[in-house]
């Protein structure tokens, strides 16, 4: 038999393609004859640029500002075709900030600016941009101020970083911005959620308070009236989907330099030959770290479902838990219900052992 492995990373404790040697590994335990194809996915978040690398693809790698502005090395890829590949959690990463100290109050997307900038000096002509991940709801307006645009205050100083000062924001202007006008750029997110909702939605995951999250919100909304005046007069696009995703970065690159959405999960597919895949097997095997009602809304469990259902190919499922109004899928095991312990592969593994056994 013929399995395609094709999960997206699981919470922070595997990336997908950990994830898929570890399914893999399990799975071999109880048949060693099946053929196993390993298709590791993204929806656009942490763990992208690894989900897509091929071998003719190079690494490059540029020093940028993390989320509390000290120095990170952010990784992103240039594909055969010229096409680049960038994470912005490489750069505003909530993984780069300790439990103890998620604020978005205090983060940045200034290193994306930074990286954005890097990668197009490089000359490529297009651009895909993961969004997931983040630790920041500045609005975006770090990573503009990366990019080269005069973001200030009334009396004409620079605005401070992260979301705390945003609510004193006055003018926005390009400023040393380089020329975006021959460079496509493709923003990659599993979320619709528009700018309005974003420090609501998004905020309390990292590390806002029912306060902050108040405060974020009109921040926000004095931003999006600066933007529409200063960067798209005419055009208001604080409530058109995505533009709340990583906390209103996909807003702002939106209407700096003309970034246009896509849903992750299906451009990863295509980039990676899953369609392909999945309609060349006799099953497929994917998995996240936690199955549930939020599975349905564009993330890789739901996409690739939805590609089994095309080719009529079966999908299964391991997953780290599995929560309520979780998307039905005729086998699903979990490897952790009570949470990931010290060694999450293992689990992983010993799920996909007890699933492959079951579809023997």
């Amino acid at each position: 038999m013929r399995v395609v492995i094709a999960p997206d990373g699981f919470g922070g404790t595997l990336a997908a393609d950990e994830a898929a040697a570890a399914i893999a590994a399990g799975w071999r335990r109880a048949r060693p004859q099946d053929e196993l194809v390993p298709v590791p996915m993204s929806d656009g978040g942490e763990g992208l640029v690894r989900a897509v690398a091929a071998p003719d693809d190079v690494w490059q790698h540029a020093e940028v500002a993390g989320p509390h502005g000290h120095p990170v090395e952010a990784a992103w890829l240039l594909r055969a075709d010229g096409t680049a590949v960038v994470e912005s959690a490489t750069a505003c990463g909530l993984h780069l900030v300790p439990a103890d100290r998620r604020d978005p109050l205090l983060a940045t997307t200034y290193g994306v600016g930074q990286l954005l900038e890097a990668v197009r000096r490089s000359g490529v002509p297009r651009v895909l941009v993961g969004l997931g991940g983040s630790a920041t709801v500045d609005g975006g307006s770090g990573a503009l101020g990366g990019l080269g645009f005069w973001v200030t205050v009334a009396d004409g100083s620079g605005l401070r970083i992260g979301g705390d000062d945003l609510h004193r924001v006055a003018r926005v202007r390009p400023g040393w911005v380089g020329d975006w006008r021959a460079v496509e750029v493709v923003l990659l997110a599993d979320v619709t959620t528009p700018l309005t909702e974003a420090a609501a939605i998004f905020g309390p995951q990292k590390g806002a308070s029912p306060a902050q999250v108040a405060r974020l919100t009109d921040a926000l909304a004095t931003w999006a009236d600066v933007v529409a005046r200063d960067l798209t007069p005419g055009r208001d696009l604080r409530t058109e989907p995505g533009t709340g995703a990583a906390g209103g970065l996909g807003f702002a690159l939106a209407a700096a330099i003309g970034a246009r959405f896509e849903t992750g999960a299906p451009a990863v597919a295509d980039l990676v030959g899953l369609p392909a895949a999945v309609a060349d097997a006799d099953l497929v095997v994917t998995g996240e770290g936690r199955l549930d009602a939020t599975t349905r809304a564009g993330k890789v469990v739901a996409h690739v479902a939805a590609l089994g259902e095309r080719a009529d190919v079966p999908v299964l499922a391991v997953v780290g838990q599995l929560g309520p109004d979780a998307p039905p899928l005729p086998d699903v095991e979990a490897a952790a219900p009570d949470g990931p312990g010290d060694d999450p592969a293992a689990e992983v593994a010993a799920a996909a052992t007890r699933l492959a056994a079951r579809a023997g």
